[in-house]
């Protein structure tokens, strides 16, 4: 019996997306765009896979939950598909980071905890379309905590995967790059090195019994 697939599929695009801000547990609503994006995104992936998923698992954040619902699928919530929690640095850029910080930040280095205490401000901003969002703060996640959630769930997809089935999860950039990381067993590190646009998808499979990256960004 063949394996089957595990497709990911990032949420369209957000004001924070546009604006380079990081966007973990602060429910950040989609665009205009981004809405029209989700619909797009359904529109190749059915023609990708014609046949219905064996199941359909999204974040319960609203960009994902509503790029999933306009992108055509019924999609059951799943937390551990919820985007990497950034701490302080939601809702801040890299270079308001760097800038604060006196040093060049990267994410996958440094993580949430480095980024100082003055930018972990309690706030609420309003968006270009004046939605207001309550920006999310914590501690943050470690990077293996994250990898961690994402190791769950690409264990999930692959009970799906093992008997033939194929499986749709829809959610965000940063969890995703850590799902494919841990479906072709490489360190959680190098989640760093891949890109994935907003309403893009990735295809996960397998290669004579290796776990292999099929498609990327399509």
């Amino acid at each position: 019996m063949s394996k089957g697939n595990v497709y990911l599929l990032r949420h369209g695009q957000t004001y924070w997306a546009v604006s380079g801000q990081h966007t973990g547990r602060t429910d950040v609503p989609l665009t205009e765009t981004g809405r029209q994006q989700a619909i797009e995104a359904g529109e190749r992936l059915r023609a990708d896979h014609p046949e219905p998923f064996a199941a359909v698992f999204c974040s319960p954040l609203v960009r994902a939950s509503e790029t999933a619902k306009l992108a055509g699928f019924d999609a059951t919530p799943c937390n551990d598909l919820m985007e990497w929690d950034y701490g302080r640095a939601e809702g801040r850029t890299r270079g308001q980071i760097g800038e604060a910080l006196g040093r060049t930040w990267n994410l996958w280095v440094d993580g949430p905890q480095a980024v100082p205490e003055s930018l972990g401000e309690e706030r609420v901003e309003t968006l270009p379309d004046g939605h207001q969002v309550t920006v999310h703060l914590t501690e943050g996640e470690l990077l293996d905590e994250a990898f961690a959630r994402a190791s769950r769930i690409a264990e999930k997809a692959r009970e799906y995967a093992d008997r033939g089935e194929d499986v749709l999860l829809v959610a965000h950039s940063h969890i995703l790059r850590l799902v494919t990381c841990a479906w072709v067993d490489m360190p959680a590190a190098d989640g760093r090195k891949f890109e994935l646009g907003t309403a893009r998808y990735v295809v996960l499979g397998d290669h004579k019994g290796q776990p292999v990256i099929e498609r990327w960004g399509a």
